[in-house]
């Protein structure tokens, strides 16, 4: 294909947050240094240093190389939620969500009428026809299903999409299908079922990040097998990489995250800073009081959805403490301000007297290569994980992983027999995950060969670098 004609545009209608946000900034860069030159239409909030502000999350300080952006802006759509209006009649209507939450501007997408998907669809095509770039596309790389579809059909007629699924959009299906309350109960889920059915079948390749996914494409969307393609995501091997840090940056960086500027934030307030350390707290809980050497620290990192299971891990954590040769804390990092579905785990390790537990909040993903680098043991219960994009970060540090046998991460986790990466145990069973964490803690020479195994393991086969010729070879082949 002449390299002119290498043109190609990148859709997420959600402003950056989430995981698919980070494939498509570290995908995107990856495309443009093998020959695809990419734009991005992508959902904005707030000003420059503000959380999920599109430039910023996109910047070359970021580390993408100072990619082609095109933003929607949702600012209104949320003076308009604070003003009592309805978002997602804004003249840039705010974005819906695949997840079931009350009190949120972002609602989910059942509960949104087909009269507004077709306004979100005219102004997102408004938005596309915006950008020289954009409209140059010879393919288009549309993430999720949502209104996008519509509106690369208004405004980019022809032109072959691919679809990424990054699995939410399936549990919203899967949810319609079971019947779930706050999802297949909203007025409009047969029409957003349906709905989701024609736009995935309307594109010419889909694309599923696990085998997990790849047969609940196929069950939930009744795709043409030959049309889907499993494309794993992939992992920044220069960001995310072993790291050593010394006994005072470490605790540098601890005081920073839990007593200078504390991010956790509690059920009661939502608001960063709400829970906060002492300085006394954090030197007894992360280093050995006679040596005064960093002692083991588990670590999770991700949002506080119902899937991710991070009360289980609470209270599994606490029933593993009890068993440690030497104490290790659990640091908790992530939780956008504000979002939880289910149990606070702040709340649950309050409630049930579980200590040791330090709340880090929402940081920016720049700061969570040095989180990895003052961290012994990645650990992240979810039931069905789309993926697990985190995991190969953790992983690419030269973290074990512990995981369950469900979604995504077992195609990725300890594949090879004889060198495993990490413990994976049944999901949704609370004694077999802090069994797990038990070994990891009191085990260091098997810690050390599976976290040795696991950056072995990614830096062969899930580099950016190296995915993104599949991606080219995907493109190449729809747009011929």
């Amino acid at each position: 294909m002449n390299d002119d004609a290498k043109r190609l545009g990148m859709g997420l209608i959600f402003w950056p947050r989430g995981g698919s946000a980070q494939v498509a900034r570290y995908l995107a860069r990856a495309l443009n240094a093998v020959g695809w030159r990419t734009t991005i239409a992508v959902g904005t909030v707030g000003k420059s240093g503000e959380r999920g502000n599109a430039a910023d999350f996109f910047s070359p300080q970021a580390g993408t190389g100072g990619l082609d952006l095109v933003t929607a802006d949702y600012s209104p759509a949320l003076a308009a939620y604070a003003a009592g209006d309805d978002p997602m009649d804004a003249a840039m209507p705010l974005h819906p969500s695949y997840e079931p939450r009350d009190g949120v501007p972002d609602r989910i997408f059942t509960s949104v009428s087909p009269d507004q998907a077709q306004h979100a669809a005219e102004a997102w095509a408004d938005v596309m026809r915006g950008s020289q770039g954009f409209m140059a596309s010879r393919v288009l790389h549309l993430n999720h299903l949502t209104p996008l579809h519509a509106a690369a059909a208004l405004a980019l007629p022809g032109v072959p999409v691919v679809t990424h699924l990054h699995g939410t959009d399936l549990k919203m299906l899967d949810a319609i299908d079971r019947g779930d309350v706050g999802v297949a109960d909203q007025p409009y889920a047969a029409w957003w079922r349906q709905h989701m059915v024609e736009i995935a079948c309307s594109a010419a390749a889909t694309i599923v990040i696990s085998p997990h996914d790849l047969g609940g494409a196929q069950r939930l969307l009744g795709l043409n097998p030959s049309t889907v393609h499993w494309l794993p995501n992939g992992v920044d091997i220069e960001h995310f990489a072993p790291r050593e840090v010394t006994n005072n940056e470490r605790r540098d960086l601890l005081a920073r995250w839990f007593v200078e500027d504390p991010q956790g934030w509690d059920e009661a307030t939502c608001q960063p800073g709400s829970i906060r350390y002492t300085a006394a707290e954090v030197e007894h809980a992360f280093f050995e009081p006679d040596s005064r050497l960093p002692r083991t620290v588990l670590l999770f990192v991700g949002r506080f959805l119902d899937f991710k299971k991070v009360p289980m891990l609470v209270r599994a954590y606490g029933r593993a403490r009890s068993q440690f040769e030497r104490d290790a804390p659990l640091v908790i990092w992530g939780g956008a301000p504000g979002e939880w579905e289910g149990e606070h785990p702040h709340s649950v390790a309050q409630a049930e007297g579980v200590g040791n537990i330090f709340f880090a909040g929402w940081r920016g993903h720049d700061e969570l290569p040095s989180g990895m680098a003052c961290s012994d043991v990645f650990v992240a219960p979810s039931t069905d994980e789309p993926f697990g994009q985190v995991f190969l970060e953790a992983m690419a540090c030269g973290l074990p992983v512990i995981g369950t046998l469900s979604g995504g991460p077992p195609s990725f986790v300890n594949v090879e027999h004889c060198a495993p990466d990490g413990w994976l145990v049944p999901h949704d069973d609370e004694v077999a995950l802090a069994a797990a964490m038990v070994e990891a803690v009191n085990g260091p020479p098997a810690r050390h060969a599976r976290g040795q195994a696991a950056l072995r393991h990614v830096r062969d086969g899930y580099s950016w670098a190296g995915l993104a010729h599949r991606f080219a070879d995907l493109y190449d082949g729809v747009h011929s």
